[in-house]
């Protein structure tokens, strides 16, 4: 059950209230959950789903009924990917262990993935969740800024260790943003139109003024660079010019990759790219491994070498050779299996398919997204954010086997984040249960 006064944006949009008449078995189940797992967890949906088993971009229930993810990014190369499983498999028969003795798997990796970022991102630390990555990041940012205040947008979300929490707003309930945190709004186009990255560049700009004056600095902005917990805002012009003001004022950018990265957008492996920018450091978790816990904090060695020489640096599972084998095996997905064209490719479809629904109906106030991340707008008669209306959607599509979730400052952009292995029927299914449920 959620209180009014424990209400989270990000969590509890789309979370089960109780109350739904469910079956025997899964009310047993959620009663034993609640009791050995406290209030503090969620669960989706109106009707919770009891998984068991999942395949490519298919789930399947306790009874076998297989459902469409539309928005999962955990298993980012579909679900139990074979190559994913097998190098797992594998490496977990051999050693695992820490980083505090010598494996060819961390370097290997590193090496890898330090290709795919700009030349002068160039080394990389590990953790086990992208929380924690964006933890050590403001870390090094204090310590090679010697400020402390930090830039968000309204309704970031950025982890919840107890650094992140304070700058993550849309968690919301009981915790709330640090002293030493400002708040920008989201850059969004769809309100805001050609104004966006003026806007946008005004906020931070006072932002950073307000932080001098409070007597903090400005040691970072830091944003997901697809904006997903905002509403899903793909406008690559807004960053440049933002990162450029928090750079005149001593700041670092940091850029919060879990979400955007390794592909999803389509236009190469990070969503930084879109905007032309290079940050000084980048923070990644979910995705990499296909769903086993590992992050990283990608840096500019000179931004990371106040810290790398004064905090002797250790994370015992961080980067552990399980952890690599698998985030290795994603690496090798995502290259032979071509899946950023993929995500570009029928991210495209997906979007154009949404939209055509959507022309002829004044409940969808806009189609956008980038890639495999697509939001859709939902709204009244009036033009106006209608959160009502989209869980209503959300778990509508639910009942046709096909699972989304929502995000934004309002609640009320449907969430579509599926497995980059959505193919062309993938999207016949979920648009054919979309057109169902916007008559329906």
């Amino acid at each position: 059950m959620v209180s009014a006064q424990g209400f989270s944006n990000i969590m509890d949009s789309n979370s089960y209230s109780g109350g739904q008449g469910l079956d025997p078995d899964s009310e047993s189940l959620i009663a034993s959950r609640d009791r050995v797992l406290g209030p503090a967890y969620r669960l989706f949906y109106e009707r919770p789903v009891h998984l068991v088993r999942g395949q490519g971009t298919r789930l399947f229930d306790a009874q076998d009924t297989p459902y469409l993810d539309a928005y999962n990014n955990v298993a980012s190369v579909g679900h139990c990917h074979p190559r994913v499983v097998a190098a797992v498999t594998r490496q977990l028969g051999l050693l695992n262990t820490h980083t505090r003795y010598l494996h060819d798997g961390i370097v290997g990796y590193s090496q890898r993935l330090l290709q795919t970022m700009p030349d002068e991102v160039d080394q990389v630390m590990y953790a086990c969740t992208g929380s924690e990555a964006n933890d050590l990041a403001l870390r090094v940012a204090h310590m090679a800024t010697g400020a402390t205040g930090v830039i968000i947008t309204s309704d970031a979300y950025h982890g919840n260790t107890e650094a992140v929490t304070a700058i993550s707003p849309s968690i919301g309930g009981a915790t709330s943003v640090g002293a030493h945190v400002r708040t920008v709004p989201a850059p969004d186009a769809y309100r805001w139109g050609e104004e966006t990255a003026s806007r946008f560049l005004a906020a931070v700009e006072d932002a950073i003024t307000d932080l001098r004056a409070a007597g903090y600095g400005c040691s970072a902005l830091i944003v997901d660079t697809i904006f997903s917990s905002d509403g899903i805002h793909p406008d690559p012009t807004v960053l440049a010019p933002a990162v450029a003001a928090v750079r005149r004022a001593g700041g670092v950018f940091i850029a919060d990759e879990v979400q955007p990265g390794f592909g999803r957008t389509g236009d190469g492996m990070w969503g930084f790219t879109r905007h032309g920018v290079t940050p000084d450091l980048v923070t990644m978790g979910k995705p990499m491994a296909n769903g086993l816990p590992v992050a990283a904090m990608a840096a500019r060695s000179e931004v990371l070498s106040a810290f790398a020489r004064g905090v002797p640096y250790f994370n015992t599972f961080g980067g552990n050779p399980v952890s690599m084998a698998a985030a290795g095996a994603v690496l090798d997905v995502i290259e032979d299996e071509g899946l950023i064209d993929n995500a570009a490719r029928v991210g495209e479809a997906l979007r154009t398919e949404l939209a055509a629904l959507a022309a002829d109906n004044p409940t969808i106030g806009e189609v956008r997204g980038a890639g495999l991340y697509i939001g859709v707008e939902v709204v009244d008669d009036a033009g106006v954010a209608d959160r009502a209306r989209a869980h209503t959607i959300v778990n509508a599509m639910r009942e046709k086997r096909v699972l989304i979730s929502v995000c934004g400052r309002d609640g009320n952009v449907l969430k579509i984040r599926p497995p980059l292995v959505f193919s062309s029927s993938d999207v016949d299914w979920f648009c054919s249960a979309f057109a169902a449920v916007l008559v329906g």
